[in-house]
């Protein structure tokens, strides 16, 4: 394994739950969780901030939250939206230095604050949450195939 537990997970050196992956990017289930399904887009190439990203390479981080975000909306998980964020530097509470964008499935009426969430994270099922996106994933490329 390297420094960069994200760069270990886009090589297969570290274990993760992953949901999609080509060419630029490598998406996963976030190991804490804020809710069900939350995901973690990073780009196949070290960066360690938003400064340092390739510009090509975050539109891709893009494309995929908004493809895995659509996903997630026809998976029976059923999100009613999704917050993408993008934590850039230690004070914006980034904890691993690799650009990475999270894909945050939000329901009506959740009650979720994303301060409060990040201090309150735990483990779902990621198997059965990984599979859930998966199957949304599949929906979405039988509807419209990219």
């Amino acid at each position: 394994m390297g420094t960069c537990v994200f760069c270990d997970i886009v090589a297969g050196t570290a274990p993760a739950t992953p949901v999609f992956e080509d060419e630029n990017v490598v998406a996963f289930l976030d190991i804490r969780p804020i809710t069900r399904g939350h995901t973690l887009v990073v780009p196949r190439a070290h960066a360690a901030r938003l400064e340092d990203l390739d510009p090509d390479d975050g539109a891709a981080m893009f494309r995929t939250a908004q493809h895995l975000s659509r996903a997630l909306t026809r998976s029976d998980l059923a999100p009613d939206g999704a917050h993408l964020v993008l934590n850039d530097g230690r004070a914006a509470f980034q904890t691993v230095a690799h650009a990475h964008l999270h894909v945050l499935p939000r329901w009506s009426g959740d009650r979720l604050r994303l301060a409060a969430g990040l201090a309150r994270r735990r483990p779902h099922d990621p198997d059965a949450i990984a599979a859930l996106i998966r199957a949304g994933l599949d929906r979405l490329e039988a509807e419209d195939p990219r």
